[in-house]
């Protein structure tokens, strides 16, 4: 390559679940679109999972936009579920899964980006601990709502001490939404997950793959159930620990 010629370009797919995600799609979707990072293309692939609420006439309003797919599944089946399909279909040098929701801030998508752009890492985890007053305790609800936020802030340290212990790693935040991985190391794996498990089984599996792992601190604001917050717990929590061990010794 000479020295004139220009750098080549980054595509990065960003799959996107969405299910009875009605006061936020639109917004998320406009959010995603407008943001321009310098030497990167986008990719997105918007998986709607027959959501209730109308939530599929605003998908389909951007079924026609530039860099825009969108796969409608007959029924809901789960994130990991959607997520194993969209990962079918994305073409791009960087996967990232975005939620439908506005929990994250798409501002961070360049330095989340960065540290694979520089080859210094294969997936890279946008923390909610790192530089954070809050530490762990990101999610302070009030009422009744507030043993729910305790709950699901424990539950997310437990189970990142668990996935370190079991595969040597040194995460602050292995429960975070925002995950970016180099495609070429997502080759041949196979997601079984088909709910909130889902994340941890595809670290767990790149852990074991030997992949380096990176975090960086990202912005947070939590919703809670009322807003439309879709973990739960007492049925969520068993799966997560499940999969962190299941994966450790078996595939």
């Amino acid at each position: 390559m000479s020295e004139h010629s220009p750098s080549p370009r980054t595509k990065l797919s960003l799959i996107i679940p969405v299910y009875n995600e009605r006061a936020t799609i639109r917004t998320l979707l406009d959010q995603v679109l407008a943001l321009e990072i310098s030497g990167v293309e986008k990719e997105i692939l918007v998986v709607e999972g027959r959501s209730s609420d109308g939530t599929r006439d605003i998908v389909a309003e951007y079924e026609k936009r530039p860099g825009v797919r969108v796969i409608y599944e007959e029924a809901p089946r789960g994130k990991g579920a959607a997520v194993a399909l969209g990962l079918k279909e994305i073409t791009g040098d960087i996967l990232l899964i975005q939620d439908g929701d506005l929990e994250y801030s798409v501002s961070d998508y360049p330095k989340l980006l960065t540290p694979l752009q520089d080859g210094r890492a294969d997936v890279v985890f946008g923390s909610r601990v790192l530089d954070s007053p809050q530490h762990w305790q990101f999610r302070r609800f009030g009422g009744f709502e507030r043993l729910y936020g305790l709950l699901v802030n424990l539950g997310g340290v437990c189970f990142t001490g668990l996935f370190n212990l079991l595969y040597g790693t040194k995460l602050s935040d292995g429960a975070t939404m925002f995950k970016l991985f180099k495609t070429e190391r997502l080759r041949g794996l196979v997601l079984k997950s088909r709910g909130f498990d889902y994340d941890w089984e595809m670290s767990a599996k790149l852990a074991k793959k030997g992949c380096r792992f990176a975090e960086v601190p990202v912005l947070y604001r939590a919703r809670s159930r009322a807003e439309g917050k879709k973990i739960r717990f007492w049925r969520d929590g068993w799966r997560v620990f499940a999969a962190i061990v299941r994966y450790r010794f078996t595939d």
